[in-house]
């Protein structure tokens, strides 16, 4: 899988070490060994094989296969996705709530809708793989510039119009039809780290 969320609250923590984040940049690269691994990440082998095991315990790396090599038999791992994002799930009580102060301006409210996004379709990926269904999603991104706070304002007023509406035509839907959730985001684009010479 290229993104898999990690929900548990032990599996982020174990993905989160910085050891183990390595191991899983590593092993998402290909199937490698504790042996493997040990040199390029200049750990000796037992210490990586322990981390390996505990990445394992949570599932985040699989084994990719076996091989001899003398009188030993080497477990070739790989990671169970290319990249993880961790659900605020993992979070339990403190995880963010939008519907504790809904400002659409804020940009805190702003980052705790874009967290139940994760958490939500985090959980929707999660029981279709488990059920072997697909799962009908929808996204659009893009960049916009504006001249001024004004024009800002009035993308917003219009966006906020035209979304509107479709949500008002399709949102009594049919009977036996099932709700989905609309998310619309504006913020302003990060600014690149300077590149220093």
């Amino acid at each position: 899988m290229d993104v898999t969320v990690i929900e548990d609250p032990a599996a982020a923590a174990a993905s989160l070490d910085p050891i183990r984040a390595r191991l899983l940049a590593e092993l998402a690269q290909g199937p490698a060994s504790a042996a493997m691994l040990a040199g390029r990440v200049g750990l000796p082998r037992q210490k990586v094989n322990y981390h390996l095991k505990a990445l394992e315990r949570h599932g985040l790396v699989v084994l990719a296969g076996e091989r001899r090599k003398g009188n030993v038999t080497e477990r070739l791992m790989r990671a169970s996705a290319a990249s993880y994002v961790i659900s605020p799930t993992a979070l339990g009580a403190v995880q963010p709530d939008p519907g504790r102060a809904r400002d659409q301006l804020s940009a805190r409210w702003l980052l705790a809708v874009a967290a139940r996004l994760v958490r939500d379709v985090g959980a929707l990926i999660t029981g279709a793989e488990k059920a072997r269904q697909g799962l009908a999603t929808y996204a659009l991104d893009g960049e916009v510039r504006f001249a001024s706070a004004a024009d800002r304002a009035a993308f917003v007023a219009e966006l906020t119009d035209g979304v509107g509406a479709l949500i008002h035509k399709y949102g009594a839907g049919g009977e036996g039809g099932r709700d989905h959730r609309v998310v619309v985001a504006l913020h302003p684009s990060p600014v690149p780290p300077a590149v220093e010479p």
